[in-house]
């Protein structure tokens, strides 16, 4: 069930360290458990949803393109997802032609075309207008893709973020040269009791129905998915499109307790 992307408090915890490892020129370390929106935060704070495929697939360019100018020219950030397998080599093909494409679409909404002079586009030309790497999935950089990523910090001056899961701070610690550049260590929580429900407000809002932590049927649905999830946000957009399929089967019109636990049977759930 394709969702709005909601704004949590943890989103905007990511967003100001993310802003300040930019200000600072540094290096910031991102950790949380699986499924509680890093990914997702991240992807808001480079304008992916936005860029994505223009910036993958490269091609004919369109009249819609130029919000997309405008919104990697507010973000100046480049987002990478290295593979399973990525060699050193591919990461730095693959974050150079990132970079490259990224600087492209900031210089066409910085000077658009047919606008600029000679003297202007000689001094765009080049020059390096991205200022923030975010690397997700760091747990899969090998130490040689690691050192790449510290000469790029210490050459070009980008800043740079990694994201990964829980002890990533502990793992980096062992390369020296890499850790006693990181400015700022970040965990991303999940949700809290207060941002639990304001997330449900909206997921009941979109079935059409109004949540009342009053109301003891709804109080008891809102302990039971707090109890499934624990706060983490992916299993939370995982199980509510089951609770629409289990009201739409039965024909029921109300999220009960039972709706719920019918809901959560057909999901696989690990630790969370």
């Amino acid at each position: 069930m394709s969702q709005r992307f909601i704004v949590t408090k943890e989103h905007r915890r990511f967003t100001e360290f993310a802003d300040a490892v930019r200000r600072g020129h540094t290096i910031g370390l991102c950790f949380g458990s699986a499924g509680v929106g890093k990914t997702l935060s991240a992807r808001r704070y480079a304008h992916d949803e936005k860029a994505h495929d223009l910036l993958t697939y490269w091609g004919p360019r369109s009249d819609n393109d130029a919000k997309i100018y405008a919104a990697l020219n507010r973000s100046r950030t480049v987002l990478y997802t290295p593979s399973v397998l990525t060699t050193p080599r591919t990461l730095k093909d693959e974050l150079t032609q990132a970079i490259t494409r990224t600087n492209m679409c900031i210089e066409q909404h910085l000077v658009p075309p047919g606008t600029a002079t000679p003297e202007a586009w000689g001094w765009r030309h080049g020059r390096n207008c991205v200022e923030l790497i975010i690397v997700d999935e760091a747990e899969r950089l090998r130490p040689a893709a690691l050192e790449l990523l510290r000469d790029r910090y210490d050459r070009d001056d980008i800043a740079l973020i990694l994201i990964g899961m829980p002890g990533l701070e502990k793992q980096f610690s062992h390369y020296p040269q890499f850790y006693s550049r990181v400015g700022f260590a970040h965990q991303y929580r999940p949700l809290g009791q207060d941002e639990l429900l304001f997330v449900l407000e909206r997921h009941w809002r979109s079935l059409g129905k109004t949540l009342d932590p009053d109301d003891f049927t709804d109080a008891q649905a809102i302990a039971a998915i707090a109890r499934i999830t624990r706060g983490n946000f992916r299993l939370l957009e995982r199980l509510f499109p089951q609770i629409q399929r289990v009201l739409k089967i039965n024909e029921l019109d109300t999220i009960t307790n039972d709706v719920i636990e019918a809901a959560q049977s057909t999901l696989v759930i690990g630790v969370t």
